[in-house]
């Protein structure tokens, strides 16, 4: 397929999506004559011909996005009707730490705000993902990331009840609907469901959960561990996508009281706060705990030669029960090892701590785990220094097995990593504590908005631990050898239909590029920046869509950049801009400079004069609306050298016409 059919078929699919698979059907009927009309006269115009207009005027069609209304308005922000369901939780279980496994109960409180009436609700089962003959173990190959299928796998789920009354459901693989007597009002209705689960931990679980041996115990990590309520919300309805392991969660907002009983020496970090420290924690513990509360620095609570000493247990015989609060988070996860040497520190309000065994201990040459609470303090506060501040009472780092994953206030991180690896999957995983959990896009359909945006982020984090000669993940040149290698599926693309070897460039490095060019090349810091803290401020505790981001970066930016999301999010295409010819007329010298097909950047160029002067011109992406070509006029005829992008900061597919000596005649033929 050609380029030009590629963009052809982009501009048909978006305007009878509307750029997104979540329009009502009335609006999608409207949005598909629209593009049959939009088409007709787009094949039919003679301005459609390659010698008046180039393919790249395609970019300056307005993206087609959902209408704004009531509950979504045209300025990006939630509308005075925006609306979403609450769900507390209330959790009771214990870990068998012989049979490696997990079993209680819970108590879900479901409030229905939506204007609909429901007759059934749904529940996610991610153990499921490990049942034998699961969806997702059946198409993930033995070398996946996400696999984890075994014997005897998958949650076993029992004495289902309705306000206390048995209740009759169904489970569809990783799916579980239960019916209700009666419908749910809206409005505000509230219900209680209750039920009883347990299952067999998987020693490695999509590399989101698993246990890990080691010398002196074992390291459990538990996550998508406890039956979950899928999100109903304004336009899909029940969000009811299997979990095949690629994809990752979209979940709903509520309080959360979360019992954990475990053996006696074993030690839990758990999203929420400790509410019951005198019962599990040590006078000399609290101690401690309380100094790391007011400490720069990080602070011991269970000291490496203490690991696996009863005098670090309270006194007494038998398991015991972690209570533990979370509220206005979207999920809780937690860890339990006898193996864990604890320390902690403070940030403002905000109590930083690691748990891990001595294996993640490293040397002076090649630091790991004890370095971990320093990594996890800093990147709190330039987060919320930078973006949003960070809500929560404890952010937590935990060594496993587990490569990188993140829940609300604890995430999971190899107990392998060192030194800068170990601080950039921790500094990326506790950046997802905004993006999505407290920002709370869709992470099945839109991947691009979590790890994208923690991508983008990370960059500045890094910059300010390491100073700016840290590397990065926005590499110009890597982005520009993905964009031609792997390329050829859009930013917008599901993340379960991205091939597992093209996820890390399309969900998190080409997004992650996308926004650093866009606040530093395309708007500035300034504005940039307050366009995406309003984003944050808006969407907090929300559920966004992307085009509520597209309109809030728009609105708040002042800047329209249609052009800039269809090429970058929505195309497939690569960045090449040319300097075509220099020629000198009438004592000026004329610069022509060209795109390449799919992807559209302002053009700045330094010009150089014989006498070792320069300047810098700069090209706005409006003057290829209806022309490949752009010619610059430069005063005199003195001119020794011209270049694009001078810095190196796009991601430009051939660099090798990016300069040229003045007066010379450099044409080279169009894509």
């Amino acid at each position: 397929m050609t380029e030009r059919e590629t963009t052809q078929r982009s501009i048909a699919q978006k305007l009878t999506t509307g750029g997104d698979d979540h329009l009502p059907s009335r609006r999608r009927l409207a949005a598909s004559l629209i593009a049959i009309l939009c088409l007709a006269l787009y094949f039919a115009s003679p301005a459609s011909a390659q010698d008046v207009t180039g393919p790249n005027r395609a970019l300056f069609v307005t993206p087609e996005l959902p209408d704004a209304d009531a509950y979504r308005s045209g300025s990006g922000s939630p509308g005075e009707r925006y609306w979403q369901q609450e769900v507390d939780y209330e959790i009771e279980v214990s870990l068998d730490a012989q049979s490696r496994r997990v079993s209680g109960s819970e108590t879900i409180h479901y409030t229905n705000n939506s204007p609909d009436a429901l007759d059934y609700l749904w529940l996610q089962l991610d153990q499921n993902l490990f049942r034998p003959g699961s969806r997702g173990s059946d198409i993930q190959p033995p070398d996946s990331r996400w696999r984890g299928a075994f014997d005897g796998g998958g949650i076993d789920v029992s004495d289902v009840r309705i306000e206390g009354r048995e209740a009759s459901y169904l489970i569809d693989d990783t799916r579980m609907r239960i019916t209700l007597a009666e419908p749910l009002r809206p409005g505000g209705s509230s219900v209680e469901v209750r039920l009883d689960f347990s299952f067999t931990i998987p020693e490695y679980g999509a590399d989101r959960m698993g246990w890990l041996d080691v010398e002196q115990g074992t390291v459990y990590q538990l996550a998508q561990w406890y039956p979950r309520m899928f999100v109903y919300d304004d336009v899909q309805g029940w969000n009811v996508m299997p979990y095949l392991g690629q994809g990752e969660f979209y979940l709903e907002y509520g309080d959360f009281d979360l019992e954990i009983t475990v053996p006696r020496d074993f030690i839990v970090a758990a999203t929420g706060e400790l509410r019951n420290p005198d019962v599990v924690l040590t006078a000399t513990q609290r101690s401690r705990l309380d100094a790391a509360r007011s400490s720069d620095e990080t602070v011991t609570i269970v000291d490496v030669d203490e690991v696996g000493r009863a005098s670090t247990r309270p006194n007494g015989t038998g398991p015991l029960t972690w209570r533990f609060r979370a509220e206005n988070v979207r999920d809780v996860a937690w860890a339990a090892s006898q193996a864990f040497i604890w320390d902690a520190a403070g940030w403002e309000d905000v109590l930083n701590m690691s748990f891990y065994p001595k294996e993640g201990l490293g040397t002076p040459d090649n630091p790991g785990w004890e370095e971990s609470t320093e990594y996890v303090r800093h990147s709190v506060a330039h987060y919320s220094e930078r973006w949003y501040p960070y809500p929560y009472p404890v952010a937590i780092n935990v060594a496993g097995i587990v490569g990188g994953m993140e829940y609300p206030m604890i995430v999971f991180c190899s107990v392998r990593a060192r030194d800068e690896a170990l601080f950039g999957v921790t500094t990326h995983e506790i950046a997802h504590e905004w993006y999505p959990m407290i920002v709370g896009s869709n992470e099945r359909r839109h991947a691009w908005m979590d790890e994208g945006f923690t991508t983008f982020i990370n960059h500045y984090a890094t910059e300010a631990f390491y100073g700016e000669e840290a590397a990065s993940r926005l590499s110009a040149n890597y982005i520009a050898a993905g964009m031609q290698q792997v390329d050829d599926q859009p930013i917008y693309t599901a993340p379960d239909l991205i091939p597992r070897d093209g996820l890390g460039f399309l969900a998190y490095r080409k997004p992650g590029m996308g926004l650093y060019l866009l606040r530093e090349y395309v708007l500035g810091p300034e504005r940039f920046d307050a366009a995406f803290r309003a984003y944050t401020e808006r969407w907090a505790y929300r559920h966004p869509l992307p085009s509520d981001f597209f309109r809030t970066i728009e609105d708040a930016a002042g800047e329209e950049l249609g052009w800039f999301w269809n090429g970058w999010i929505f195309g497939t295409g690569t960045l090449d801009q040319r300097i075509t010819n220099i020629e000198e007329r009438d004592g000026t010298t004329l610069v022509t400079v060209e795109h390449g097909d799919g992807l559209l950047m302002p053009i700045e160029l330094l010009v150089e004069y014989d006498d070792g002067s320069a300047e810098r011109r700069r090209i706005p992406v409006e003057a290829f609306m209806h022309a490949d070509a752009f010619t610059q006029t430069v005063e005199g005829t003195d001119v020794s050298r011209v270049t694009i992008d001078p810095n190196g900061m796009l991601p430009d597919v051939d660099r090798s016409n990016n300069s040229a000596a003045g007066t010379t005649e450099v044409s080279s033929p169009r894509n």
